[in-house]
């Protein structure tokens, strides 16, 4: 994926459809091409302004599938995908996401500041340039993720770290309602995660929406209010504190537990399943 697929160039001026949730999936089934197992099977979850959701899996579980079907990047069988009450399809210029680094052509041969101006183009359409607001957003946005000093670097030669703030500093340039992140703590410093969930916590208080795709479980209970646990198919949805058992992540995970779990320990838990895949 080169940086310049991350973006479309057109304008929309649908209203957002009053009281509907910011993302509503109804019976999604995906099939990859040539493939006969289905990625995702009858995915059902809706996400309200507001909210904080982890996406949590195995690798090979759809979670990297379920967003880039959200972003219109890939064609969903079956199903619906609802953005404000309106096709996904018609609304991506209220969508942005922040995709996993590795799947990104880091050697496209712009800087940072261009990468960041990127996320305008939804507003602007293509081959139109930036008026001021567009330039203010763009600056506003790398000061927030304090990448300010990389402005003029090509972001190729940056660090993990600062690759993602440059993500996360496009995707505040576009100033998305609903905002994916797709595995964002991947190989960053402890000062780039927190700067990330610092960040959420302020947009998503601001009203945004937000789900993050992550293996870690341990975040989910400081992060997040709320887990959404997909295994090609909605394991559990619901207040993290309730939906983060042995169970859940046993199903999840493709682990059994020998005896009903009261208090056993998580070591007892012995594999049975997979855990990896070639979609995530």
């Amino acid at each position: 994926m080169t940086l310049n697929r991350l973006n479309y160039g057109g304008t929309c001026h649908i209203p957002p459809i009053p009281h509907t949730a910011a993302l509503a999936v109804q019976g999604l089934s995906f099939r990859y091409p040539g493939t006969t197992v289905e990625t995702l099977e009858g995915v059902d979850f809706t996400v309200t302004p507001g909210e904080r959701v982890a996406l949590v899996g195995p690798n090979g579980a759809g979670k990297s599938t379920l967003l880039k079907l959200i972003l219109g990047l890939e064609q969903h069988n079956r199903g619906t995908i609802s953005v404000y009450g309106n096709p996904a399809h018609q609304c991506l210029h209220r969508v942005s996401i922040v995709p996993q680094r590795s799947s990104v052509d880091w050697r496209f041969p712009v800087t940072v500041r261009q990468v960041v101006m990127m996320g305008r183009y939804v507003h602007l359409g293509w081959f139109k340039r930036p008026k001021s607001e567009d330039r203010d957003r763009v600056q506003h946005s790398m000061e927030m993720m304090e990448i300010t000093d990389l402005a003029h670097r090509q972001v190729g030669e940056l660090s993990g770290g600062q690759q993602q703030r440059v993500m996360l500093a496009r995707t505040l340039a576009h100033d998305a309602d609903l905002m994916l992140m797709d595995e964002p703590l991947n190989h960053v410093d402890i000062s780039t995660q927190e700067l990330i969930f610092h960040t959420l916590e302020r947009l998503t208080t601001a009203g945004k929406a937000a789900i993050v795709s992550t293996h870690d479980l341990g975040i989910l209970t400081v992060h997040f209010s709320r887990a959404v646990f997909l295994d090609h198919r909605v394991i559990a949805d619901g207040p993290v504190r309730e939906v983060l058992t042995p169970e859940t992540i046993a199903a999840a995970y493709g682990f059994v537990f020998h005896r009903d779990y009261h208090g056993v320990p998580a070591d007892s838990a012995q594999p049975h399943g997979h855990y990896g895949g070639d979609h995530g």
